[in-house]
């Protein structure tokens, strides 16, 4: 099958959208589909590379550094997009959100009549903190909400069929008036990556990244964004005793200087790493050498990371919110907390500290739940859904007619 995956997100190892496109279009290639992936260049002007068994087009873009320095956008890429579907003649195009290079791979793609379907990672929350004189207003929130939902479905309603990474995602899609059948399929975790690895050497790890030797260890990784609210648990760390855990923070992104401003205000200099970047390469040995995970965020269809981090066999903090209670049970797993409260945040990590004789089984059971969104079978449901879309769709293309919607699995 010769597969277009078109994407904003590929090139950015923090971010969880860009992880699974490369997880998924490097999967789809080892069994021997071909594959292209479309998405924003990140030099400005455009360039083909290849990445293992995918080629890769990055497309002129803009970047909107000072304001967002790692986001680039296309502008008018209509003859770009158009030239390589010409030339690559896919079988189906699968988009991975609603933003402008999408939206022109969506109209060529119909133009040439080629099977659609659509992945939805994206929620308003993604994007409302960054609007800060409107996002003051709840009037304006909510105004601002019902445009980006819009937004979403303009383009979603001419696929075949959608995927959300989670059926919270996917129930949020309905409810927001998508007319094409949604399918739940997660981003997946690579389990001989992710696993529990007992030969780690966790002294070493916790040295080279300036961690406490003898502390227990709250970990977060990802993109140090205000959406992901990490001030909520540098809020939470002087309501416990001052050397009851230690606070790492792994990752860069725009909220990082607030968040090192914060700690130093609190007086949690000891108390709060903030790690920085770390290679992906390094991350599976440094998830077996901390004790907790902690994501704190209010706006995850999924959480790629949290997933990494269960496939390592840690137990897990979350905020009540979104789709993490899909990934964590209170008192299985680990626990969860109201989200953007504190207080609860602090009652709920005291209680993962004094419960350490359970950190094992909690860790057992974090790695059973992950291992049901296994990467293997992610690109297995991909590979069905795209067989059942050409299918579908072979009978509508002879009559001439609009694309057939294959049955709901709701």
């Amino acid at each position: 099958m010769r597969i277009v995956i078109a994407t904003q997100n590929y090139f950015q190892p923090n971010n969880g959208q860009a992880v699974f496109v490369a997880h998924l279009a490097e999967g789809l290639a080892s069994d021997g589909h071909q594959v292209l992936v479309m998405t924003p260049s990140d030099r400005r002007r455009a360039y083909t590379t290849t990445q293992g068994r995918v080629r890769v087009e990055a497309i002129t873009a803009l970047s909107l550094a000072p304001w967002y320095p790692d986001v680039y956008v296309t502008f008018r890429p209509q003859k770009e997009v158009a030239r390589l579907l010409e030339s690559f003649a896919p079988d189906i195009v699968h988009i991975q959100d609603h933003f402008p290079l999408c939206r022109s791979v969506v109209r060529a793609a119909r133009q040439r009549r080629l099977p659609l379907i659509g992945t939805n990672h994206f929620l308003p929350e993604n994007i409302i903190p960054f609007v800060p004189v409107l996002s003051r207003s709840a009037r304006c929130r909510r105004w601002m909400e019902r445009l980006l939902w819009r937004m979403v479905l303009r383009v979603f309603d001419k696929m075949g069929l959608a995927t959300a990474p989670t059926e919270t995602a996917a129930a949020l899609l309905r409810r927001q008036g998508l007319v094409v059948p949604v399918y739940a399929v997660s981003c997946g975790v690579d389990l001989d990556t992710y696993r529990p690895d007992p030969s780690v050497d966790r002294a070493a790890l916790r040295r080279r990244y300036g961690l406490s030797p003898d502390r227990p260890i709250l970990f977060f990784v990802g993109r140090v964004d205000r959406e992901k609210r990490l001030d909520v648990l540098i809020e939470a760390l002087p309501q416990l005793e001052p050397a009851a855990a230690q606070l790492a923070i792994a990752g860069r992104g725009r909220d990082l200087a607030a968040l090192q401003a914060q700690a130093q205000r609190l007086g949690l200099a000891d108390r709060v790493v903030f790690v920085g970047f770390v290679p992906e390469a390094d991350l599976p040995a440094l998830l077996n050498s901390v004790d907790i995970f902690a994501m704190p965020s209010e706006a995850e269809l999924l959480s790629l990371a949290t997933l990494e981090a269960m496939a390592t066999g840690l137990p897990v903090l979350a905020a009540n919110a979104r789709a993490l209670p899909e990934l964590v049970e209170n008192g299985v797993n680990g626990y969860l907390f109201r989200a953007g409260d504190a207080g609860d945040a602090a009652r709920r990590i005291d209680q993962l500290l004094c419960e350490q004789h359970r950190w094992g089984a909690m860790g057992a059971a974090s790695l059973a739940k992950a291992r049901a969104h296994s990467l293997q079978n992610t690109i297995r449901r991909y590979e069905e859904l795209y067989h059942q879309t050409l299918a579908l769709s072979a009978p509508a293309l002879a009559a001439n007619a609009p694309l057939a919607n294959p049955p709901s699995s709701a």
